[in-house]
């Protein structure tokens, strides 16, 4: 089976050599997640046919620093991501293959109004995409997912319920991409 390790660094990677129109764009997938009472969050991702393909376990320590596995449909480790927030709340996250070995990173900052910028890049520093993030009035979040280029490759949009689990719709310009939220 091919591994299912595509974080959003590599999506935002291939889709420099996508050549599809900029207004079509399909349902790549969902995610829904989860949080205990200790804080605790699950995220099971879905492909565009409803099917499981993978789980993300994050856990947040006393000093705000998260962490997060993935894990494919079966359970195998694919990873793990790391993500700690400075003084000016500014947030680096690291992701590592499930050997250890560092495959990105991204770095966000969040401006007066809440719109989130994030800058993607792979093990040698090289940018591979951008993202920004708005929220309404009701809290929901649109994410756009650029190239290194700046073309548009994808879309997500985050709602929570009552209860506060989080549903996020994902969709890019190729109908064989998927985007994970990690």
């Amino acid at each position: 089976m091919k591994q299912k390790v595509k974080l959003i660094l590599a999506v935002l990677a291939l889709g420099a050599s996508v050549t599809t129109a900029a207004h079509a764009q399909y349902n790549v997938g969902t995610s829904e997640t989860t949080t205990d009472y200790f804080g605790n969050r699950t995220t099971i991702h879905r492909n565009q046919y409803g099917q499981v393909t993978g789980t993300s376990r994050s856990s947040t320590d006393y000093f705000g620093n998260t962490t997060t596995d993935h894990y494919d449909a079966y359970g195998r480790s694919l990873g793990r991501s790391t993500s700690s927030t400075d003084y000016f709340g500014n947030t680096t996250t690291t992701h590592y293959n499930n050997y250890g070995a560092t495959t990105g990173k991204a770095h966000s900052s969040t401006d007066y109004f809440g719109n989130t910028t994030t800058t993607y890049s792979d093990p040698y520093g090289r940018t591979t995409g951008s993202s920004t993030s708005s929220t309404d009035y009701f809290g929901n979040t649109t994410t756009t997912y650029r190239d290194p280029y700046g073309a548009t490759r994808g879309t997500s949009t985050s709602s929570y319920d009552y209860f506060g689990n989080r549903t996020t719709q994902q969709r890019s310009n190729n109908s064989s991409m998927s985007i994970w939220s990690w």
